[in-house]
């Protein structure tokens, strides 16, 4: 499913950069999410967060800005757990809340969720073990 023209009006580049910051602010403050994020990124926050606004801006601009895998980066994580994905919707989902319209809160979340069960699909999924408890 492809955004809509009029949807990509109601995103801005600076809507996406203060997303992206006030979520990875989030994150970093997380006791589940903070020290995975804090052991793999290390000093190398601005770098990580450029990437991440180049991320945010192709899903939800199209600009093709982001050239990466993140299933691949995400599967060489140690400690990640299924279950932190749901931890990372919610913050998500509070700072869209914070940050944006109803509206523009909804196509960012839309969007967060389905890349979200992507990478649970690429990180965890094994077609010859059983579905993690709690992965739906």
């Amino acid at each position: 499913m492809s955004i809509d023209v009029k949807d990509t009006a109601l995103v801005s580049e600076q809507q996406i950069r203060q997303l992206v910051d006030l979520f990875y602010d989030k994150v970093r403050a997380d006791p589940d999410l903070g020290p995975i994020f804090e052991r793999v990124i290390q000093d190398e926050w601005g770098p990580h967060l450029l990437k991440m606004y180049d991320f945010w801006s192709s899903v939800m601009l199209t600009t093709g800005r982001y050239k990466g895998q993140p299933a691949m980066i995400h599967k060489r994580i140690e400690g990640l757990e299924i279950g932190l994905f749901d931890r990372w919707l919610a913050l998500f989902g509070e700072s869209c809340a914070e940050l944006l319209d109803g509206e523009t809160a909804g196509l960012f979340w839309r969007k967060a969720v389905r890349i979200a069960e992507s990478l649970k699909l690429a990180v965890f999924y094994r077609p010859d073990q059983p579905w993690p408890m709690g992965a739906a």
